[in-house]
């Protein structure tokens, strides 16, 4: 089971965290609820290296599709708050977001009063509020997704393969799906928004980022076995989308 922190970069900071499963894992690979409550003047700030996928979230202020990013994200909590989320699969993108690469590192709001009051109702309504918060969510979702096609379907399976540590690079991907490379890469596009190779660089960076936490293995050792070339071409990897190295990373995450 994939670790619920994965891609969080100081799990350490998190506010109360919970991940849920999805009813129908073929629209949501899962659901995450963050709920929070700052101490007045403060702040808590929440980084992030996504998953290289689509966010569908709820929050008391309104509903939003959060596209794939780039780079690492971050926001400061304050206050009190709580949002509710859903990871897409691409399967359900198709019934969002006609073009996903458009959204790359940035938001946009869905004017949907109806499922943030119903959502928002969940979240008041005490004990067992999770759950039923991801219920109304799930039934929406489905409700929007509606029946799921074939190319869908392979869209979902691209995924789950290109976000498994056994593949290192799109032309195995491809092959293990019995479709061209330049198939593969239309695919991807039309349902995550980003290429094959980046959605494998994203996979890894996390897989590296959570190995360096642990403090398993020198760093030479942790790029070997997450497939880089060698420890300067993981150092470059964490400066060009975490902006610093991976020893001052380990250092910052020491226990």
């Amino acid at each position: 089971m994939v670790d619920p922190t994965r891609g969080v970069l100081y799990p350490a900071r998190l506010p109360d965290f919970h991940r849920l499963g999805a009813p129908d894992p073929e629209l949501a690979a899962w659901f995450w609820i963050p709920e929070w409550d700052i101490a007045p003047g403060r702040s808590s700030r929440q980084d992030i290296v996504a998953y290289p996928a689509l966010n569908l979230v709820v929050e008391p202020e309104g509903v939003i599709l959060a596209g794939p990013t780039t780079r690492v994200s971050h926001r400061d909590l304050r206050g009190s708050g709580w949002a509710v989320g859903a990871l897409l699969q691409p399967a359900a993108v198709a019934a969002l977001a006609e073009d996903p690469a458009s959204l790359r590192d940035r938001a946009h709001p869905l004017a949907e009063p109806g499922l943030q009051r119903d959502v928002a109702a969940a979240m008041a309504s005490g004990e067992g509020r999770r759950e039923r918060a991801v219920a109304v969510l799930a039934d929406w979702l489905s409700a929007r997704a509606g029946e799921i096609g074939p190319a869908a379907r392979q869209a979902n399976a691209m995924s789950a393969l290109l976000m498994s540590s056994g593949i290192r690079t799109p032309e195995e991907a491809a092959g293990r799906l019995a479709v061209s490379v330049r198939t593969l890469q239309r695919m991807a596009h039309r349902y995550v928004g980003l290429s094959p190779a980046a959605m494998i660089r994203r996979r890894r960076l996390q897989e590296a980022a959570e190995r360096l936490r642990s403090g398993g293995g020198d760093l030479a050792a942790v790029a070997a076995e997450f497939g880089y070339a060698d420890h300067a071409h993981l150092s470059t990897e964490f400066r060009a989308v975490l902006g610093f190295t991976p020893s001052s990373y380990r250092a910052a995450t020491a226990g």
